[in-house]
């Protein structure tokens, strides 16, 4: 037995001979002012462990290794480019402060930068704080940003900040469980797929979540407060927008522009200022099971959106629940399930859980306001009230528009996105 365990001692030291990066690799502690010289002389697999104190940038990551900081590690850049460029596979930057960038938009300044070239790449638990852009994933594949505080510059009007996390063509890439405030938008992604954004705490920014040409895409289990706009989905398809919050956003918490062919689904919009779903042109959708609640507008429909399915939401609160302007009529209802209306005054005497009667969100007065605001004025006038009481003897007199043939007598459930919302209490 003793003869055997030698030989395999011999043969397991020969192979770690004939691979000399897995032979060298070491973990190598770095003094404040080490930091160039370090990555010189760095092994692949190699951990260089920042000691505390300033560690100059900029620097680039061009072998597969580990980057992680000791408390009080700080990568502090010279206010010129981007802090740490990472341009090889397999690197992992964890446990650092990193700040300093330049502040140049056209140049994509950056705390971090993943090129194309750095596939499988992991920026995790890391404070990017004080950057024009805190993460640029520009073009790497596989890569993943997670458990950061990311902070962008308080000192700069929000058009001249950069975004949190900015993703260009990186298909499966990965952002989640980070806290993003005081950029231009929380999370950036364009032309990409297969990407997922989850559990990620957006606040102080203008949009949330911000898509543009990104397919095959997840949303999910995120929080956006007090935001212009929360989560902004536009020329993509095919995503899942899952369980997500949006609690005080001031124009939308969700905008869907050309985009198609997506889930909308368990979703929590609430105290929004001025809607809470704007859709514009977006077709084959399924927005099943949201909960909309304390907006201006609770949807505003747009011509031109087709063949969507909207079905077991709740409306609850909203000053206008739906705006739609058009000649069609529109049955919010699918296979004999509406949504729910928290003004509707129906009556289910069968005990069904569905109202006896349709709901219809606006009508002629509704109508005329939109067209013309002086109109108000009139509001509470004979003649509108007439038209009113006309119009429910006589439903042959209301316009086009949304009718729920099925509404339900009770709020679903959205479990989900209930338990999301309250965690950010």
């Amino acid at each position: 037995m003793t003869t055997r365990r030698s030989h395999l001692a011999l043969v397991s030291a020969a192979l770690i001979a004939a691979l000399p990066g897995l032979a060298r690799a070491a973990t190598v502690e770095v003094p404040a002012g080490g930091l160039a010289t370090a990555l010189a002389a760095a092994a692949p697999g190699d951990v260089l462990r920042l000691l505390p104190g300033e560690h100059a940038g900029p620097v680039t990551i061009d072998r597969p290794l580990t980057l992680e900081g000791a408390k009080g590690a700080v990568v502090r850049g010279d206010g010129k480019g981007v802090v740490v460029t990472v341009t090889a596979p397999d690197v992992i930057l964890r446990g650092l402060e990193i700040t300093g960038s330049g502040l140049d938009l056209e140049r994509m300044d950056a705390g971090v930068r993943l090129e194309k070239s750095a596939v499988r790449a992991r920026v995790e638990g890391n404070r990017i704080v004080d950057n024009l852009i805190g993460v640029h994933v520009n073009g790497a594949p596989d890569s993943a940003v997670r458990d950061n505080l990311i902070e962008g510059r308080r000192d700069r009007r929000v058009n001249e900040r950069g975004n949190g996390v900015w993703l260009w063509n990186a298909p499966g890439a990965v952002v989640e469980r980070n806290e993003i405030a005081f950029g231009r938008d929380g999370i950036f992604v364009t032309t990409s797929r297969k990407n997922a954004f989850r559990d990620n705490l957006m606040h102080d920014v203008r949009f949330a979540v911000h898509y543009m040409y990104t397919n095959d895409s997840e949303v999910s289990g995120n929080r956006s407060i007090r935001n212009d706009l929360g989560y902004a989905l536009m020329f993509s398809s095919r995503l899942k927008v899952l369980s997500n919050l949006s609690d005080g956003d001031r124009e939308h918490g969700i905008l869907l522009n050309y985009a198609n062919d997506s889930l909308v689904q368990g979703n929590v919009v609430r105290d929004g200022g001025e809607k809470c779903v704007f859709i514009y042109d977006a077709n084959k959708n399924r927005i099943l099971e949201n909960r909309f609640e304390g907006c201006g507008i609770g949807v505003h429909f747009t011509a031109g959106s087709e063949r969507n399915v909207i079905s077991g939401n709740a409306f609850i609160g909203n000053r206008t629940q739906v705006k739609y302007v058009g000649t069609r009529w529109l049955d919010w209802s699918y296979q004999g399930r509406g949504n729910y209306w928290s003004d509707n005054p129906a009556f289910d005497l069968d005990g069904d859980g569905i109202a006896d009667t349709p709901y219809r969100p606006n009508d002629l007065v509704d109508q005329i306001l939109w067209t013309q605001p002086l109109a108000k004025l009139l509001l509470n006038s004979p003649a509108v009230q007439l038209l009113r009481w006309a119009q429910s003897q006589f439903p042959a007199l209301y316009p086009g528009g949304v009718v729920d043939t099925k509404p339900l007598m009770r709020p679903v459930d959205t479990a989900l996105a209930v338990a999301t919302a309250e965690r950010a209490r």
